[in-house]
């Protein structure tokens, strides 16, 4: 007996028009403001920990739109073993034969722990689709599976969040130059980046897709505009503390106890030390 999957793509009505002009945002007020978000992310962080929730945070979105950025200015604060980045590198030949979310499933939180993906199970839907490393029967079948995944993981208590981050065409440009003008930043430049740069609509129409089959109700896409990246910083991190309700359990003010001093430590001499030269 076989069962019907339906593969058609939900329609959307909502749409979402994007400003030419992008809205300037000064130093001052953005590290002002990111440092409020960041004291209520630590907040969030000790609130997942007492009741153990299970928080997932997806970054998709162009190369160069800025998903790095905006991981990295939420973890800085937080604890490493709350709150962990994954990014996922090349699939060996091993993982090509598994079932393709069986890769990420050990990366799954368990209860008290926030888990961030740069780039996440959608590869399948954005640079495997249009770069031809799944067949067009893999790729159809992970529009099936992947908004059951999702359900799944949504009824099993993990609070699953997706950001998409938007970027146009120009921008994608002068940042791309940037990273090749800037030798700490060129690794970032992949020969995949600059194919997506020839590839650009295909990569649009992917997108497209993937959303019609997977902005579900359950795990909704939510989309940050990207070209000014301090003002996206901002909006991404402001919209997670939104969405996840929480208590202030900030622990109260502690009071630095004296040093005890004993007698008899006699410290080694210094001359038994390797230390670091100091160059500068």
């Amino acid at each position: 007996m076989t069962m019907a999957v339906d593969t058609e793509p939900k329609k959307k009505t909502k749409t979402m028009s994007k400003s030419k002009k992008v809205k300037k945002i000064s130093k001052g007020h953005y590290e002002a403001e990111l440092r409020k978000l960041q004291v209520e992310l630590v907040k969030l962080q000790e609130w997942v920990k007492a009741e153990g929730l299970k928080v997932v945070v997806i970054f998709e979105g162009r190369d160069a739109a800025g998903k790095g950025g905006v991981i990295k200015r939420i973890t800085q604060s937080l604890n490493p073993r709350v709150c962990r980045v994954v990014a996922l590198a090349t699939p060996t030949e091993r993982e090509k034969t598994q079932w393709y979310f069986q890769r990420y499933v050990p990366h799954l939180p368990a209860a008290g722990e926030i888990v961030l993906f740069d780039r996440s199970w959608y590869n399948r839907a954005g640079v495997e689709r249009v770069m031809g490393f799944c067949t067009d029967e893999e790729y159809r079948e992970f529009l099936r599976s992947c908004p059951e995944f999702e359900r799944m993981l949504v009824r099993s208590g993990v609070v699953l969040v997706k950001y998409w981050f938007s970027v146009s065409d120009e921008v994608q440009e002068q940042r791309f130059e940037a990273r090749i003008d800037d030798p700490t930043k060129r690794w970032k430049l992949s020969p995949m980046d600059l194919e997506s740069r020839q590839r650009w609509e295909e990569y649009s129409r992917a997108k497209d897709e993937m959303f019609a089959y997977t902005d579900i109700k359950q795990a909704p896409w939510f989309v940050v505009e990207a070209d000014n990246k301090k003002r996206a910083r901002l909006n991404c991190i402001h919209h997670l503390l939104s969405i996840i309700p929480f208590k202030d359990l900030t622990p109260a003010q502690i009071e630095l106890p004296p040093r005890t001093k004993r007698s008899g430590y006699v410290r080694p001499p210094i001359t038994d030390q390797t230390f670091v030269p100091e160059e500068y």
